[in-house]
């Protein structure tokens, strides 16, 4: 029996097949994955009920719901840092409104968790930082209402500075999903040791691989997972060492064969 298949339900996340419900249950029948990492956002739209009712239909597991926003802009590193999450304050209370509705409708599907990338972590900008604690803190807050915990996305921040984050907010409802190559895409940290630091805030994963940039200031480009230098096999190991027993969630955002590397990151993660 696979270690990954015993330990660590297999998932994929929605968003990286580009397509309706009812295809990405298809493929995913082929796989023999049963697990979502489902896209939140569409239900929050005028299609919103319809979109839900072909999520029901497939009677997946939602291994956790994932919240965006249509104002985030990762045309570059220096837009991201400006546009994401719940920082922009013209969108705020807006997006933490918005992100409550998801909230809801993740624990209605049955999930304990949701997600998101809250933006940029800034320690050094003390007026920042103080609403930045407080915004994160009112998400925690209504995801504890709904009966769920958010989980935030690393990446824009050194996971020491993550680390000294959660454990500063001390947040109960407030968790981590934990991406090794957004640690290399933004060129923040070494994925292994970030893992290590991390583990005990880590309730979810994304499997995801990429190669670090050459030129400062750039994103780095993401890979097939075991392709990138994540280092997938020490990574997996790794894992088991530090108890890690949620699911893992095949996330592929670039590339135009996407179905195709998404199937052969879960053979591998079938295989391990």
């Amino acid at each position: 029996m696979s270690l990954c298949g015993q330990k660590w339900p297999i998932s994929v996340c929605s968003w990286s097949f580009r397509k309706g419900v009812d295809e990405i249950g298809s493929i995913m029948t082929a796989l023999g994955v049963e697990h979502v990492n489902l896209a939140i956002a569409p239900a929050l739209g005028p299609d919103g009920d319809a979109y839900l009712e072909a999520v029901r239909r497939q009677g997946w597991t939602v291994s956790a719901g994932m919240m965006n926003f249509d104002y985030e802009d990762y045309t570059t590193l220096e837009t991201i840092q400006k546009s994401g999450g719940i920082a922009p304050d013209e969108h705020w209370p807006a997006s933490g409104e918005a992100f409550a509705r998801a909230a809801k409708i993740t624990a209605d599907l049955g999930s304990e968790y949701i997600m998101m990338h809250v933006g940029f972590l800034d320690h050094t900008d003390h007026a920042y930082a103080k609403k930045f604690y407080d915004r994160v803190r009112y998400l925690g807050d209504r995801a504890g209402e709904a009966g769920v915990t958010l989980l935030m996305e690393t990446g824009q921040e050194s996971a020491e500075d993550l680390q000294r984050f959660v454990e500063t907010l001390n947040h109960p409802k407030v968790l981590l999903n934990f991406d090794p190559a957004n640690l290399i895409l933004y060129n923040k940290d070494e994925p292994l040791p970030a893992l290590r630091r991390l583990a005990p805030w880590i309730r979810h994963i994304h499997i995801k691989d990429a190669v670090r940039t050459a030129v400062a200031g750039t994103w780095g480009c993401e890979a097939v997972w075991g392709e990138g230098q994540v280092n997938a096999f020490a990574f997996l190991r790794l894992l088991d060492e530090v108890g890690y027993r949620g699911a893992v969630a095949v996330e592929r955002e670039g590339g135009e064969q996407r179905v195709r590397d998404i199937a052969v990151a879960v053979r591998r993660l079938q295989a391990f």
